[in-house]
């Protein structure tokens, strides 16, 4: 099976119609090649970026299984664990599992910390299909008697090479001791450095390896340009620069989340710029409807969160503002990618406030070199320009060393035969 698109898997048809919805058409190259084997039951070490699609990969099959294979869920357990390493990442699961699950009765929970655990202890209780969970807390659930991972069958560990960066190798494997022999592993890294594909090796069983190499930094076409502000003034850059574009130009303004952009896009009408937002709050027929005017010209400047961007894909974007700099630096290549297509010109501005410096610095390393600061405003911040610049000279001379967490792991034991009959038993499913 080769496929290009949702349409081209043997997806079922709830899981189908919630993707038309949402606009999913082509296949991420990561989506077209581990959704087939998992689809068979095969474990998958899968190696791709943040932002390729690998929620979606990983997500959908799962999903077909659970759909097709309905069982009474003991109290505490879960038949599907997801491990992150971040309580945004474990959200975005989350978020994505509630698009794609839409039609089916399928209930999902998320275990993190940094907020209190009653909420989690309750939705627990009952025992759910999917539970996303970051490492320290679920440990701490599992040893006060709130989660058995006992009854897990499917088993995914995502952006792991962050997992081990953030000290977490010792959690996941207590964690994976606890888990039954007879699974079905997925594991997602951004690289594959000796440690993690040690690791890999004692967690996965005859895997599929998948390597999908990074994108293209960014486009060659897009102009991109920083100014240094502070928040409170970000509304006021943001008219002025919208002001400025040409009669019949369209502009995506990107925000953090869905609140923000639904403000921003009140602020911006007041200012009398046309302007609405599209995010996941919103009906598919208000988003369709939007999206219309947007691409007919009706609507010059579109304010939008990352998630509910996905599906917009008009050619003739001119500029993207990235009001808010994203905390992924592979979403930065996104955002800008709407922009400078078919040959064209586009350009593309970021307003970064002190305290997103860091994400700034992220997002040059990654495209590998300096964005153009623009200082011809009113508001700039020439003492934040200058602190940014240091630290990038600072960081050029030090150099960038990668870090790994080591940790001495025996494999755990499974029954091969086993797991061979649980893969046909969900092939024929």
């Amino acid at each position: 099976m080769n496929p290009t698109s949702f349409e081209d898997l043997p997806l079922s048809a709830p899981i189908q119609r919630a993707l038309r919805e949402r606009n999913y058409e082509s296949l991420t190259p990561i989506q077209a090649k581990a959704i087939p084997p998992l689809l068979d039951g095969r474990d998958l070490l899968g190696c791709a970026q943040t932002g390729t699609g690998k929620t979606a990969a990983f997500s959908l099959p799962i999903l077909k299984a659970l759909a097709e294979d309905p069982r009474k869920i003991r109290p505490r357990t879960a038949r599907v664990l997801v491990l992150t390493p971040t309580r945004e990442l474990a959200k975005q699961v989350g978020d994505s599992l509630r698009t794609y699950g839409r039609y089916l009765e399928i209930y999902h929970s998320l275990v993190y910390g940094g907020v209190g655990q009653g909420p989690q202890v309750s939705a627990m209780r009952r025992g759910v299909d999917v539970l996303v969970a970051c490492p320290g807390r679920l440990l701490d659930l599992v040893s006060q008697g709130h989660v058995d991972l006992s009854d897990v069958e499917f088993f995914v560990l995502d952006e792991v090479d962050r997992m081990l960066d953030m000290g977490f190798q010792k959690d996941v494997t207590r964690i994976v001791d606890l888990l039954p022999g007879d699974r079905q592993s997925l594991f997602f890294s951004a690289t594959l450095a000796k440690p993690i594909v040690k690791l890999a090796q004692t967690i996965l069983y005859d895997p599929v390896t998948i390597t999908i190499e990074p994108e293209k930094t960014t486009a060659e076409d897009v102009q991109q340009e920083v100014c240094f502000i502070d928040r409170a003034n970000k509304r006021s850059l943001l008219v002025q620069r919208l002001e400025a574009q040409g009669e019949g130009q369209l502009a995506i303004v990107f925000a953090r989340t869905k609140h923000g952009s639904d403000k921003l896009a009140r602020h911006l009408n007041k200012a009398g710029i046309k302007a609405e937002a599209i995010h996941g709050n919103r009906s598919q027929a208000q988003r369709d409807r939007t999206l219309k005017r947007f691409r007919k010209g009706d609507l010059p400047v579109l304010v939008a969160t990352d998630v509910a961007a996905r599906g917009v894909d008009v050619k003739d974007v001119t500029l993207v503002v990235n009001f808010d700099i994203p905390n992924e630096p592979e979403a930065y290549v996104h955002r800008i990618g709407r922009t400078g297509r078919a040959g064209a010109v586009g350009e593309a501005v970021s307003f970064c406030a002190p305290e997103e410096r860091d994400f700034l610095s992220d997002i040059e390393k990654l495209i590998r070199r300096s964005i153009p600061v623009r200082d011809d405003h009113d508001w700039h911040l020439p003492a934040l320009a200058e602190r940014h610049a240091l630290g990038r000279v600072k960081g050029e001379k030090r150099g960038v060393s990668g870090k790994s967490a080591r940790g001495n792991r025996r494999p755990h034991s499974r029954s091969r035969g086993r797991k061979r009959s649980r893969s046909r038993r969900r092939t024929k499913a």
